[in-house]
C-alpha cells in the first residue's frame, strides 16, 4: 500500500466513524471531539455561521464544517482542525 492509500483509507475510516456519531450531533458525545476542515459536503454534524443543521454543508473540507470523531483522531488528520476537546467519559 502507497503512503497515498494508506492515508486516504484512514480519513475514509475516520469520515465513517463521524457517520456514525452525526445522529448525537445535538450534544457533545463523551469520548469524542469536534473535528474541523475534513468533511464531504452535506456529511457535516452541526450549523456552522453559514447554516443552522447538519448535512447543509455545501462544500468538500470547509475549514468551519465538523465532525464528532474519537478522541485523539482530529490531529492525526492533516488539515483538521480541533474545535471542541472530548469530554471525559464518565
Amino acid at each position: 500500500m502507497t503512503h497515498k492509500t494508506t492515508l486516504s483509507a484512514a480519513i475514509a475510516g475516520v469520515l465513517a466513524l463521524g457517520l456514525g456519531a452525526a445522529q448525537t450531533a445535538d450534544a457533545g458525545k463523551p469520548g469524542f471531539e469536534k473535528c474541523a476542515g475534513v468533511v464531504k459536503a452535506g456529511m457535516n454534524d452541526c450549523g456552522t455561521s453559514k447554516h443552522a443543521c447538519a448535512g447543509q454543508g455545501k462544500t468538500d473540507n470547509d475549514k468551519e464544517e465538523w465532525i464528532y470523531v474519537p478522541a485523539g483522531t482530529c490531529e492525526k488528520i492533516a488539515g483538521a482542525t480541533l474545535k471542541e476537546k472530548a469530554e471525559p467519559k464518565g
